[in-house]
């Protein structure tokens, strides 16, 4: 079935930069309207940290604004971080609404989630 495949996770320094890539398999399927970018670290309860909808100027957590940048590829989403903190340390999710047409050509909606990707940033 259609699936979300996660990759970019890692070590990291503070003060690097790390990119998140979140595709769906397969990518034929690229007519992404939502995207969405989780942390959850053990412990603590998932939270958001960057959306996009289709056409719409994307939205930021706080904590998170001026250094994560969310952008689409066709089928393809990034979270781009840039000057990475200890308290980033996480394991990141993606999250996509996509439309696609069914076999009988009626219109479907699926909630596809990645896997998760670790990313620890050393002190």
């Amino acid at each position: 079935q259609v699936r979300l495949v996660e990759s970019g996770g890692g070590f990291v320094q503070p003060g690097e930069s790390v990119r998140f890539s979140c595709t769906v398999n397969p990518t034929v399927f690229d007519d992404l309207r939502h995207m969405a970018w989780y942390r959850q670290t053990p412990g603590k309860e998932r939270a958001l940290i960057a959306t996009q909808d289709l056409d719409v100027r994307e939205n930021y957590a706080h904590a998170v604004k001026g250094r994560f940048t969310i952008f689409r590829e066709k089928a393809s989403v990034f979270l781009q971080v840039n000057n990475v903190k200890p308290e980033d340390t996480a394991v990141y999710v993606c999250n996509v609404g996509l439309h696609y047409y069914g076999v009988h050509g009626d219109d479907v909606y699926k909630d596809l989630w990645g896997q998760g990707t670790q990313v620890t940033v050393s002190s």
